[in-house]
This record gives C-alpha cells, sequence and structure tokens, in this order.
C-alpha cells in the first residue's frame, strides 16, 4: 500500500503556499528582462573583497580557525551580540546582552516568534499590505488576520484600536521603508502606536529590516524599540524588534537577531536548541568583523547608489506613466508601491509585461491576507542600473496607456 501523504502531513505544514515572489524570480532572472520583482540588495555593493580578506584571515590562524569552525552558544556569540547593543544603544534604544538573540536572518526569527506567540484562531494584526514573508511564517500557526489599512503616516489608529479592543494582542509591522510600499510612519504616529500598544497589554513585532537604508542618514526617526521606555528594563517593553545583515552586508550570511524582553528570549533559546542548535560561527564571526571594518563607510555606499536608482525610478513615473496611477515616494529601502486604475489587474499586467515588453514587477494582491489589492504593484530598484530602469518604467507605462485605452 502506497503512503498516503496528504494524510500524513500536519494541518500547519498544509497551510504553506509557494511564494509568488520566489517563483517570479526564476522568470526575471532572464537577461532579456529589466526585473523590478526582486527585492533583493545589488551584487555589486556586496563587499566581497573585504570578506575574502575577513574568511582568509579567520583561517591563516590554526586557534581562531578552530573556534570558528566549532558548535557555539544558542544564544549567539557575545562579542557579536554586544556589538548588536551597542549599536542598538547609538539609535536610543538601552538593552543588555541578554536581550539579544542571533537567528539564521530575520525570517527564522519570525518563524521561532510566530511559534512562540501565535496558535490557530489567534488574533494576529497586520498592516495592509504587509510582508509576503511574515506572512508565511505566521500562516503556520493558522492565527486569524485582522487587516489594518494603511496611510502614508503609519496605520489607521482607529482601525488598530479596535483591533486591541477586540482581543488582539500582537501586531506586526513595519515602520521604517516597509516591504512591499517603501513607506515609514511618522514620529507622531509612531508613538500613538506604542501608546496604544501600552494601554491594551499588546506585543509590537517591529521588523527593522531595512531601517540603516535611510536616504536621510542621521536624521531617521527612531525606532519603536528606541520608543518603548519600558523596554531599558531587560525583562519589560512591549516591542520585540527584528534586525538583520542581509541588507547591509551580504544575504548569504544569514545572521539575523531578536531584540526582546528577558523571557521571551530564554523561551526562544530554547526553541534554537531544540531546532538548529546555533546560526553558523564561523559566518557569526564574519559578519562581526565586516560590521566592526566596514561601518559606518558601507552604509553610506549603499544609500548612495540606492539613492540615485530611487530617484530614477520616481522621475522616470513622474514623467511617463498615464492618469490614475500614483506611487509612492520611499525615503529608504528598496521599494516603490504602484496602484494602478481599479479595472486593471495587476497580474494579468504581469504576463502581458513578460511576454509583450520584457518587464518584471511583483503583483501587489500577493500583500494581503484578505485577498483585495489586485490593482497593486511592487517595484524593486535595487538591482537594475539606472538606465535600464528608466527603459522599464518607460515601457511599463506604456502597456498600461494601452491598457487603459482598450
Amino acid at each position: 500500500m502506497s503512503v498516503q501523504w496528504n494524510e500524513l502531513i500536519a494541518r500547519d505544514a498544509s497551510a504553506l503556499r509557494a511564494s509568488e515572489i520566489r517563483d517570479l524570480l526564476k522568470v526575471a532572472e532572464r537577461p532579456d528582462v529589466i526585473s523590478f520583482a526582486g527585492g533583493v540588495p545589488d551584487p555589486d555593493l556586496f563587499p566581497v573583497d573585504a570578506f575574502r580578506d575577513i574568511y582568509g584571515g579567520m583561517m591563516a590562524c590554526d586557534a581562531q580557525a578552530r573556534r570558528s569552525l566549532q558548535y557555539s552558544v544558542s544564544e549567539g556569540l557575545p562579542a557579536l551580540r554586544q556589538w548588536i547593543v551597542d549599536d542598538l544603544a547609538d539609535q536610543g534604544a538601552m538593552r543588555d546582552i541578554d536581550n539579544i538573540l542571533i537567528t539564521n536572518g530575520a525570517q527564522q526569527g519570525l518563524d521561532i516568534l510566530a511559534r512562540l506567540l501565535l496558535e490557530e484562531g489567534r488574533n494576529l494584526i497586520v498592516e495592509k499590505p504587509s510582508y509576503l514573508g511574515a506572512m508565511q511564517a505566521f500562516s503556520t500557526r493558522l492565527p486569524n488576520y485582522v487587516g489594518v489599512d494603511a496611510e502614508d503616516e503609519g496605520p489607521v489608529l482607529s482601525q488598530l484600536e479596535d483591533a486591541f479592543a477586540k482581543g488582539a494582542r500582537v501586531a506586526y509591522v513595519a515602520p521604517d521603508f516597509q516591504n512591499p510600499t517603501g513607506r515609514s510612519w511618522s514620529i507622531a504616529r509612531r508613538k500613538a502606536v506604542l501608546e496604544l500598544a501600552r494601554r491594551y497589554g499588546a506585543v509590537l513585532l517591529e521588523d527593522a529590516a531595512y531601517s540603516k537604508l535611510s536616504y536621510n542618514g542621521a536624521e531617521s526617526l527612531p525606532s519603536l524599540l528606541s520608543l518603548d521606555a519600558e523596554g531599558a528594563d531587560p525583562a519589560m517593553g512591549n516591542v520585540i524588534q527584528l534586525g538583520t545583515f542581509s541588507k547591509t552586508l551580504a544575504p548569504a550570511l544569514r545572521i539575523g537577531w531578536v531584540c526582546a524582553p528577558r523571557p521571551v528570549i530564554d523561551k526562544l533559546v530554547l526553541m534554537m536548541q531544540a531546532g538548529n542548535l546555533h546560526v553558523s560561527t564561523v559566518n557569526q564571526e564574519a559578519a562581526l568583523h565586516a560590521a566592526r571594518k566596514l561601518f559606518p563607510g558601507h552604509l553610506e555606499k549603499l544609500r548612495v547608489s540606492y539613492r540615485a536608482k530611487r530617484d530614477v525610478m520616481l522621475q522616470t513615473l513622474t514623467d511617463m506613466m498615464p492618469d490614475g496611477v500614483s506611487w509612492t515616494r520611499p525615503e529608504g529601502g528598496m521599494f516603490v508601491w504602484l496602484t494602478l486604475p481599479a479595472h486593471i489587474d495587476a497580474r494579468q499586467l504581469l504576463e502581458e509585461a513578460l511576454e509583450d515588453v520584457k518587464v518584471a514587477f511583483v503583483p501587489g494582491q500577493a500583500f494581503f491576507t484578505d485577498g483585495s489589492g489586485a490593482n497593486t504593484a511592487r517595484l524593486s530598484f535595487s538591482t537594475e542600473k539606472v538606465d535600464r530602469i528608466k527603459d522599464g518604467i518607460t515601457r511599463l507605462a506604456d502597456l498600461i496607456r494601452r491598457k487603459d485605452n482598450q
């Protein structure tokens, strides 16, 4: 008798769905396609020479090499955690080393937090739209999604308070250069959201993956973590922040972290021990060496490059897009959010764009838990050259104009 796999697969695993973006990237990698699809760093900006020296230096010393290739503690290397604590302090968030857990990218942080805080039927607040990768991690826990509309200033406060009042106690948010919209919350909205979380005893999961890619540099707004004064007590606070080196050093390091109250970290450490034991020791060492050696100069290099690409995309959108199309104007990160006329379906538009004008983007509906957003799209400007950005937006605008006239 053959194995009946559908009967054996657990219910939470059955909730997993293929990523629309991952499938799309296979097509978008064709050299003849101008791709605004992948929300990934520009590989031309990877500090390859620095990593060649760092890894080589680590292996050149026998004692260092043996330490770097050995098992390590589940919490993460103390020196790396201390670097993160010091960096957070520079941003106004006073925490200590016991508030930090190193994870296999921020994605693992999302996964273990989902397993810690969510269960079937529990209300989970997400912005509309929200990061697809987070929703994939959350969906395995079968939560009840409560979508809150987003304005340019941040989430609609009346909807957020209504969700808290009806019992939701966990909210996933991205106040800085959100994936997928590129929006950032105002300082007033940050304070108001934190105040609501305190009033209702709720947890804010703050995704800070893009926070260091602010085009305003030192003028970037304070994080929710830094505004959460109660978090100065290592055992308290309403904010759990997820950070990563994927957008600032290299994704393949798979070095992220969770900053959370100590009772949360204690439980997450046990989950790490039961899962992958700890994150790669050698990559933690490499990330620490790179951060010490390259920051802040490398961050400015990233900002200058991405800012120039953002400017070209926004200017070409202004020059070429027909009436009825609108878009966000991000002050950092990698994304512009496009809103099309209501009668244009972005999934259908993508099929035509790939076939007719060789342009790829991500249809926005994938970022909504309720299936809305059919007339929206995410455009990433991070990996294409400026001349191809201009060409690609011009092609896309021509296609939209033709569809609008049909």
